[in-house]
């Protein structure tokens, strides 16, 4: 789904995009959502953006 929302974001740029995506994903996600990005298999499957977005949400 995280990438999905990249997607969407994509115009801004990379780093607008991966910003957009955090403020997304920490506005409307679950917690439990949130925290399944941390797991390396989620990690894997991200795209380079919303895996960036992932570490913005989590620093």
């Amino acid at each position: 789904m995280a990438n999905q929302i990249v997607r969407n974001f994509a115009a801004l740029g990379e780093d607008h995009a991966a910003e957009a995506t955090a403020e997304h994903i920490k506005d409307y996600w679950d917690p439990r959502m949130r925290a399944a990005l941390r797991l390396p298999e989620t990690k894997s499957a991200l795209d380079p953006i919303a895996r960036r977005a992932a570490e913005l949400l989590h620093n």
